[in-house]
């Protein structure tokens, strides 16, 4: 693989090991807003003139959006686009330098209807100036402890916007801003090898309490994020609730966790949420530390971070989430209707995971490809004991263009088995309603108010 960015001799030494201290330097951190963009980007694009600089983001609301106040559905801001062009499994070799190993896989599994469609590069992340203000403070403060599982002196922003390793990717990954707090709809489909699926539909309620605008490290409690789920339908599963408090320093405590089973009829603490137990809903088609690409506690592997390198990725998914496409026009047998994605030329950077021997995990290793712009991660090649790509896994990126308050999103995610050609569809909700911002506070959060909620 030809990386486009060297990496320092600090990222190089044994990542079992992670120093304390990884604040830059002054003038390093000088570089975010000159030839850095504010979160840590390369500011200017690429030579071929295939990636474009970086302007600023999308923050001017397309024409004939109803806005964020009416909770309108997101739009596509660049519905005269077209593919300039497919890849297939005919001319995948052509590419073959820009494609994930994943994706090469997902070519040579269905070669007559796995396409990707390509269009212009268009760099539209934003995020609020304070962020960026933070952003910068973090760059001279953040520090990793506890081997690597406690983020310390970090607040707001993204604690590590020039990375030293691949933890401190992954952090800015699970700390990236998605907004102070909402409720999404997610929807679920595991989909047979016949193209046959089972849906769920989960009500999920978030807070970041890491994002919010008067946060400091010490106000925290320890609680980067709130989330609860519940589960509405199938009536077999209906009435689930998953809740979730996940920490900043998993070593001083880890993610605090409790679920609901309306059989059993009593909120208990849960342990297993995390790491490779199932996750909910999802006929054991993806772990638990898959939701959002990547989550929670990182001690189960080694992370090497390899580089930056141009790579077509899922991007900008506003196709693929409108509310004219209904769930039944997006899933085929094999993997999604791709004429609805929509991929681009990007800077990601590489972060390669491996199983450290004694600590179980159903997958042996995980190359994680991270966006430069929004440290989203948006592709992950799964591999299996027998270091065979068994998953591929996709984050279909979405850009909020709220001129106040611009947050990240997904239009889709999906999770494909090469192995029983089966897949899942997840965090669409195009009969649903749009995802919402609605500040909840952290007393929605605690456990006996969840079970004063189960009660009702």
């Amino acid at each position: 693989m030809k990386l486009i960015v060297q990496i320092t001799l600090v990222a190089c030494i044994a990542v079992l090991s992670i120093p304390a201290a990884a604040r830059v330097s002054q003038e390093q951190a000088d570089r975010l807003g000159k030839d850095l963009t504010p979160l840590g980007g390369l500011k200017a694009g690429n030579e071929a003139g295939t990636i474009p600089a970086w302007d600023g983001g999308l923050t001017t609301p397309p024409p004939g959006y109803g806005g964020r106040e009416n909770n309108a559905r997101l739009i596509d801001p660049f519905p005269e686009d077209k593919p300039l062009y497919t890849i297939t499994a005919d001319n995948m070799a052509q590419y073959e330098a820009q494609l994930s190993e994943g994706l090469k896989a997902m070519f040579r599994q269905y070669p007559k209807t796995f396409k990707v469609p390509v269009y212009k590069s268009r760099r539209t992340v934003a995020n609020p100036q304070w962020i960026y203000d933070a952003t910068y403070q973090n760059a001279l403060n953040a520090e990793l402890g506890g081997n690597g599982e406690a983020l310390v002196n970090a607040i707001k922003g993204i604690p590590f916007p020039i990375p030293q390793n691949g933890h401190e990717a992954v952090w800015n990954h699970k700390v990236r801003y998605r907004g102070m707090s909402g409720r999404r709809y997610n929807n679920q489909f595991a989909v047979t090898q016949s193209g046959a699926y089972n849906q769920v539909r989960l009500r999920e309620d978030v807070m970041f309490p890491y994002s919010q605008p008067d946060a400091t490290p010490e106000s925290l409690d320890n609680i980067i994020i709130y989330f609860l789920q519940v589960i509405t339908d199938p009536p077999r599963l209906a009435g689930t609730i998953t809740l979730v408090h996940e920490t900043m320093d998993q070593i001083a405590e880890p993610r605090r966790a409790w679920q609901y089973n309306p059989g059993q009829r009593r909120l208990r603490r849960a342990p297993n949420v995390g790491y490779d137990n199932p996750g909910n809903g999802a006929d054991g088609l993806r772990t638990n530390d898959q939701t959002d690409a990547f989550n929670g506690a990182m001690d189960r592997y080694t992370w090497k971070l390899l580089g930056k390198k141009e790579m077509i990725v899922p991007y900008n998914a506003y196709r693929i989430h409108s509310d004219e496409v209904e769930y039944d026009d997006l899933i085929r047998q094999g993997h999604i209707n791709q004429e609805f994605s929509r991929y681009e030329l990007h800077r990601v950077w590489v972060v390669d995971s491996h199983n450290i021997e004694g600590k179980s995990h159903i997958y042996k290793r995980r190359t994680f490809y991270i966006d430069e712009d929004s440290w989203s991660i948006l592709l992950i090649d799964i591999y299996d004991q027998r270091d065979q790509i068994w998953r591929v896994q996709e984050a279909h990126l979405l850009v909020g263009y709220d001129p106040e308050d611009p947050v990240l999103g997904v239009g889709a995610e999906t999770v494909y088995d090469l192995q029983n050609g089966r897949y899942l569809l997840m965090a669409v909700n195009n009969e649903d309603e749009e995802s919402s911002q609605i500040q909840w506070d952290e007393a929605y959060y605690k456990p006996g108010n969840v079970a004063k909620l189960v009660k009702r």
